[in-house]
């Protein structure tokens, strides 16, 4: 083992104490007799941990894992081994030590820092507006106080997400690695729910079976019967067919971001599975969310688009042939026998978002409409020592508005009109990579605010994620010092794209 004084070489001695942690692994085995099945795997990372640390540690690469972990493993469908209060999931352990890891570093490395963003104003406002909410309702958050616990830390861990992102991704070409991890793995994704689509078997279920350290919990598979227009809804790795149509449409965008600064129609293939697993779920929030996402891209770069409209015919002969029934799902989702007011209306209170929009402001809303009920104090399902409180609402902003008052709902508005303000005057700028991956940052948070008004979005952990973390990687390219252009060859519609504005041409590339 060598060690340099002054010099920042870490490898060896981490090299040396993961080999070390694995040969102790191996010996507790033998003389434990515990399941090879279980110690194997834990070994084999520890030997990949050895030969790709290095790669492997940098901020981007935790950064690309955390993406890989909640994409691909489901959120409370899979838990780790262990006697604790709360389930331990994977996403969990894992956000936890990078988390350690990053306010280590803010504390003894000069080269990370905390920074400041565009939307800290609204972040903490409606923190703020959360803690309040439960602060005036004390008596409800006692009956449902592990419920609302659960709801501050999951929201305690997206802001984390969140600054963790702005906080260590801060060259362009690490937002650009990123986001082809992003795309790549919701392509993958998008491939396996057109699977599920064809055969009704969710891989996703069967995880245990190559990682027997995690341990499926049945109670948290959705239901086998999820259907529309006579087709399967598939789900996937997300907690319902619409949290699953909802996290892949939000990376068309950053699909359409990689075409254009690129030229290559690999990226054109992961868009076309992005889209295809999106409609696949045939869900009607997926299909407003496509169409504010046209809208965005509409009103930027309305050349660009138009040279596209030739493709529209063979696009919707590829998704009549790869997803069939797919459009005629989405067309009777938005157009049923009798008209779709009438079909809401003639549901009940919890199973229609017109009818129970009445009772929810009457009874959850008029009491206290400036700090609401208390956030995380809506409790929608039977779940054991706590009774259900409240209907579902199919609508997150109805629910924020609920919980947390005007000033919940208004700080929230805030943080997503804020981000697209300070984005937009610099998505106009020029042609350049960083303008393309601004409007299609834009166009992603974006129509997860439009369509937080078609589900409860925040119920949702995997999309909600998804979310911080693109909000993360777009105020990161927005920061950006120093705009850089990634490697590209023929851009989106042929036209060369130009280097951002102020930056010289021999920083580029």
């Amino acid at each position: 083992m060598r060690i340099v004084v002054g010099e920042d070489k870490r490898g060896p001695l981490l090299s040396s104490a993961i080999v070390v942690a694995s040969i102790a692994l191996l010996g507790f085995t033998v003389f434990t007799s515990d399941r090879l099945s279980t110690i194997v795997p834990l070994l084999a990372l520890g030997v990949l941990l050895v030969l790709t640390h290095r790669p492997l540690l940098q901020w981007r690469s935790l950064i690309a894992l955390i993406v890989f972990v909640i994409i691909f493993i489901p959120i409370k469908r899979y838990t780790l081994p262990a006697s604790l209060p709360i389930k331990l999931e994977t996403y969990r352990l894992l956000v936890f030590f990078v988390a350690v890891a990053w306010f280590t570093s803010l504390l003894i490395d000069p080269r990370v820092r905390l920074r400041r963003t565009p939307v800290d104003g609204p972040l903490v406002t409606f923190a703020l507006a959360a803690l309040a909410s439960d602060a005036v309702n004390r008596g409800r958050v006692n009956s449902v106080h592990s419920e609302v616990y659960k709801s501050l830390l999951f929201f305690l861990s997206f802001f984390i997400v969140f600054y963790l992102t702005v906080s260590v991704v801060k060259r362009f070409r690490d937002v650009d690695f990123v986001t082809r991890v992003l795309v790549v793995c919701g392509g993958v994704l998008g491939l396996f729910a057109m699977m599920e689509r064809y055969t009704g078997y969710d891989i996703f279920n069967h995880l245990q079976t190559v990682f027997p350290f995690l341990r499926l919990d049945t109670s948290q598979l959705p239901p086998l019967a999820l259907s529309r227009a006579g087709r399967l809804r598939v789900y996937a790795s997300a907690q319902h067919p619409i949290a699953l149509g909802a996290a892949l449409a939000m990376l068309v965008p950053l699909g359409v971001y990689l075409v254009a600064s690129t030229g290559r129609r690999r990226w054109w293939l992961a868009v076309a599975l992005l889209t295809l697993g999106s409609l696949a779920t045939g869900s009607r929030t997926s299909a407003v969310m496509f169409a504010v996402i046209l809208l965005m891209f509409l009103w930027l770069r309305p050349i660009r688009v138009r040279r596209l409209w030739p493709a529209l015919i063979p696009a919707l002969l590829l998704i009549h042939f790869a997803a069939p029934g797919a459009i005629g799902a989405i067309k009777e989702a938005f157009f049923p026998r009798g008209g779709l007011i009438a079909e809401e209306a003639h549901n009940s209170v919890g199973s229609g978002r017109l009818v129970t929009l009445g009772p929810a402001l009457s009874r959850e809303f008029d009491p206290n409409p400036l700090f609401g009920e208390g956030f995380g104090t809506r409790v929608t399902t039977k779940l054991p020592g706590i009774p259900k409180n409240a209907p579902i609402l199919d609508d997150q902003w109805l629910g924020i508005l609920c919980e947390t008052g005007i000033a919940g709902a208004l700080a929230l508005l805030w943080l997503f009109v804020r981000l697209i303000r300070r984005l937009l005057p610099h998505a106009r700028d020029d042609d350049s990579p960083r303008s393309w991956y601004l409007v299609g940052a834009m166009a992603s948070v974006l129509s997860f605010a439009v369509g937080m008004l078609f589900y409860d979005a925040f119920s949702f952990i995997q999309v909600t994620f998804l979310l911080f973390i693109v909000m993360g990687l777009g105020v990161s390219a927005y920061l950006a010092p120093e705009p850089e252009r990634v490697a590209q060859r023929e851009p989106l519609g042929r036209a060369p794209l130009r280097p951002a504005i102020g930056s010289p041409q021999g920083q580029m590339g």
